[in-house]
């Protein structure tokens, strides 16, 4: 019984080391960013991309010209993706947690490529289980897009450096020119290739640290070819993104008004601002650091993944203000790669508690970003709350004033996504579609636009026992001199009022 015993274990480790290597993380990282995929109400940020994302192409393209180049790519994208699904919270969300699983098994792969099927089964593992993911997974962003595209170019890149084809290259030429559209500031990533590809003509793949069983058979190519191969390959690319990056560097001041020069102090809470915990960016740290130890000039190119955008970025936000930690999220797959190495050096259950361990640091923050996912996370704003209040007591006739209007907490568009049938926006002259604008425009007279105006829905940032005083300039005049407050509610960031007409107004 005994032999039998030990038989079937061997026939199940083998069964298991027959499994596709990225099947494992994949399956995790889905079950777990699906998970809760709509809890959270949707944010800010989110707020924008539905606002673009149900506009027209022609809208869009507006869009792109005033504010949002950057974006625009993505906005087009999820345009055509919300025409197929509708514009439900999930359907926002799932093309973030479809790209995440795949960048799980993505990571996987290459890490298999690089070292071993053991150190790729755990960095996808590790990737599945860290905070970031879920976050970035669940939000109706590019960020998770940008992920998926930087790990798949790289792995591509290393594909076409062993067994160069047009074939193969002319995949990163996709790839590359997709991570530009999905985000700008990825593109920092090729910094870290034209390393590998210098390193690969001026010392050879095994230098490089890219060498694989199949580096041999490259059909005559040789090194000088490659790097000429890589430049033509990145021309899509910088066809398709010049014009975006150009358009994008006019609008810098408007997108990133509210950040910060770079400082020094950024860079030590970077690996909790992309991992979403610092006891577990931490971790992951000191994991990749032993890995980079452990796997030599193996980890060359995962390690100058990580390291290269993050130098550039800082060195350029002490100039710009640029440094947003999210911008970064691309580089975490890289670090879980050089975690998986460390962890591919103990037994497979220590290997395995580790990942565990991780998940289990994780679970404050993974249960905190299925309530919200406003930073920090006590800093909620319910617009579903406020705008179930307004549906409740809302008549006829009835109009709405925001306050402010021009504020990243995009009020109107949050209740006006929670409301099938919102109050008529009094004081718009011109909706935001039309402008090409995130914001739409105010009536410059706001007495002469609140004439003949009976009941009032008043939503103001912040919570306020007095909101009339909380709305300043002529807008406040207005309201003050003509309206009084009927009743007020409290929700999480925000306060709502009703306004009901001075007799005689």
């Amino acid at each position: 019984m005994g032999i039998l015993s030990e038989k079937s274990t061997t026939a199940a480790r083998r069964g298991l080391r027959r499994l596709p290597v990225w099947l494992a993380p994949a399956l995790l990282t889905l079950a777990i960013t699906g998970f809760g995929l709509g809890s959270a109400q949707l944010w800010r940020d989110e707020l924008a991309t539905w606002s673009a994302a149900t506009r027209s192409p022609g809208d869009l393209a507006r869009l792109a010209g005033t504010i949002d180049a950057a974006t625009g790519p993505y906005y087009l994208l999820m345009h055509g993706w919300l025409a197929l699904v509708g514009d439900s919270t999930v359907a926002l969300r799932a093309p973030a947690a479809l790209a995440m699983t795949v960048a799980a098994g993505l990571v996987a792969v290459l890490g298999a490529r690089l070292v071993d099927d053991r150190t790729g089964r755990y960095a996808g593992l590790l990737f599945a289980v860290l905070p970031g993911t879920s976050r970035y997974g669940q939000e109706a962003r590019p960020y998770a897009l940008a992920t998926m595209f930087a790990v798949l170019a790289t792995l591509l890149l290393v594909l076409a450096l062993r067994r160069p084809s047009w074939p193969r290259w002319a995949g990163y030429a996709v790839a590359v020119a997709a991570l530009g559209l999905t985000h700008l500031i990825a593109l920092t990533l090729l910094a870290a290739h034209a390393l590998i590809v210098l390193a690969v003509w001026w010392r050879g793949l095994a230098a490089a640290g890219v060498a694989g069983p199949t580096a041999a058979t490259d059909g005559g190519t040789g090194p000088e070819r490659r790097v000429w191969r890589w430049l033509v390959a990145l021309l899509p690319g910088v066809l398709l993104v010049g014009p975006l990056l150009l358009q994008a560097r006019t609008q810098r001041s408007r997108q990133l008004d509210w950040v910060d020069p770079a400082r020094l102090d950024d860079l030590t809470a970077l690996p909790g601002g992309v991992a979403q915990s610092s006891v577990v960016g931490g971790l992951l740290v000191g994991l990749a650091a032993l890995g980079a130890a452990r796997l030599g000039r193996r980890g060359l190119l995962p390690g100058c993944a990580v390291l290269l955008p993050v130098l550039l970025l800082f060195l350029a936000g002490t100039v710009v203000p640029l440094w947003v930690p999210r911008y970064l999220v691309f580089v975490v797959p890289f670090a879980c790669l050089l975690a998986g190495a460390a962890l591919a050096g103990v037994t497979a259950p220590a290997a395995l508690a580790v990942v565990v361990l991780a998940g289990l640091l994780g679970l404050p923050d993974q249960a905190a970003l299925r309530r919200t996912h406003e930073w920090p996370r006590s800093a909620a704003v319910d617009y579903a709350g406020a705008a179930r209040v307004i549906a409740d007591g809302q008549r006829p006739g009835d109009t709405i004033v925001y306050s402010p209007r021009r504020s990243w907490l995009f009020l109107d568009l949050g209740i006006e996504y929670h409301l099938s049938d919102p109050p008529r926006d009094v004081l718009v002259t011109e909706d935001e579609a039309r402008r090409g604008d995130l914001w739409a425009a105010e009536c410059p007279r706001p007495t002469q636009c609140l004439a003949d105006t009976q009941r009032v829905w008043l939503v103001v940032a912040g919570r306020h026992t007095d909101p009339l005083a909380a709305v300043p300039s002529a807008k406040g005049d207005a309201l003050r001199a003509a309206f009084t407050v009927e009743r007020v509610w409290l929700r999480p960031g925000l306060t709502v009022a009703l306004l009901t007409s001075r007799p005689g107004h």
